[in-house]
């Protein structure tokens, strides 16, 4: 134990040894994780706290289902180029934005728990469908087991990004700090990359860890996370620097990470100009905000604008040799290759697939001829051609 550690993290500490029950030691240990000096000193003590963590927490997530037993769970089928999720405290707004976003007549009323379901629909902008989905209100607890939590999280984990709904009328660093906390807890990393560290695991061989300079700390530390994860032969590349807890990430299957922006709704209510200021100082370097008022329809087209690129998509425009692009655009991830459109098409384009002319932005002039590899990019179009 570190001589120097706090008197909030001996308290803290404390609190964990006389701690019962699951929910109370993840408490405790959030506690500690968060009040223990952070310097070299320390570091294995972070990384014995947050492995615990997430052992804690894969356990409360079994307890939990084998409580439910097949009884009641969320799920909403993927529809369109993305899944947003609209997420937040109860009675922010969420079921009025989508109204006005969707066109979907959910039930709006100012008091907590109006909607007790998640509730999907479409808004089409730039040609292209994206799915929101309305998650119900998240109280505090929620990914401890309080109400429906850990089933309305798992339909948040499930969605490809998140839009956190907070209202201007009320304090929103509050709303923030008890949204983000939740997310952390269920595994939801938020605006945070996965450290590049790919793991193939083999049969026999034992561990070989490529780029082992990378790592900053001691690698007796990987190979302990390795057996407690039940790897024993693999081969592990690590692809940029990384620390242990990073490792420790990477490693940890059941975290998710997801893309996130923050809708400030109600900027309409008195008082929600200083509220909105409060929380670009305290969020604005992490998360784009868009100020919105879901009563009065204000910007919202600005919203639309912002969720389009929240779902990290592009159009691209398809056209036989001869003829004009057909319509409506296929929308792929930012990313996407000619060849991921051919198989889009169809699987014979893909497989007989022999070169492709690209007209638009990533194209270096119109009708270049390009592989299956070439890199397509927003507004593309591309005409295929086959064996």
């Amino acid at each position: 134990m570190p001589t120097n550690v706090t008197a909030e993290y001996l308290a803290a500490e404390e609190e964990y040894r006389q701690a019962k029950t699951i929910p109370e030691k993840i408490r405790a240990l959030e506690k500690m994780y968060a009040t223990v000096p952070k310097h070299k000193g320390t570091e294995k003590l972070r990384l014995q706290i947050k492995r615990k963590l997430a052992e804690l927490r894969k356990e409360l997530e079994k307890q939990q289902s084998q409580r439910k037993g097949g009884g009641y769970s969320f799920s909403v089928k993927k529809e369109g180029a993305a899944q947003i999720a609209l997420a937040g405290l109860p009675n922010v707004g969420k079921s009025s934005l989508l109204k006005v976003l969707a066109g979907v007549e959910a039930d709006v009323a100012d008091y907590p728990f109006t909607t007790v379901e998640p509730i999907p629909g479409m808004m089409k902008h730039k040609d292209v469908q994206i799915q929101l989905v309305e998650v119900p209100g998240l109280i505090e607890g929620a990914a401890l087991g309080k109400g429906m939590g850990t089933q309305l999280l798992s339909v948040i984990r499930n969605a490809d990004a998140i839009a956190i709904v907070v209202d201007l009328s009320q304090d929103p660093i509050n709303q923030m700090e008890i949204i983000l906390r939740e997310f952390e807890r269920a595994g939801i990393k938020i605006n945070k990359r996965k450290p590049k560290v790919e793991i193939r695991r083999m049969p026999t061989g034992g561990i070989v860890i490529n780029g082992q300079d990378l790592i900053q700390g001691d690698v007796s530390e990987v190979m302990k996370m390795l057996r407690e994860e039940g790897i024993h032969s693999a081969e592990i590349t690590v692809k940029e620097p990384v620390t242990l807890e990073e490792f420790s990430d990477a490693l940890d299957e059941s975290l998710v990470w997801r893309k996130a922006i923050i809708i400030a709704n109600k900027g309409d209510a008195p008082g929600s100009k200083e509220n909105y200021e409060k929380l670009v100082k305290a969020y604005g370097d992490r998360f784009k905000i868009v100020p919105v008022s879901a009563k009065k329809k204000a910007n919202i087209e600005i919203l639309k604008e912002e969720l389009y690129e929240l779902a990290d998509i592009i159009r691209v425009f398809t056209k036989s040799p001869g003829e004009e692009p057909s319509y409506p655009p296929i929308a792929l991830k930012k990313g996407s290759t000619v060849l991921d459109v051919a198989e889009r098409i169809h699987k014979d384009f893909a497989k007989n697939f022999k070169y492709a002319r690209v007209w638009g932005k990533s194209a270096k002039f119109p009708g270049q001829r390009v592989g299956p590899d070439h890199v397509l990019e927003d507004g593309d179009i591309v005409e295929i051609h086959v064996r």
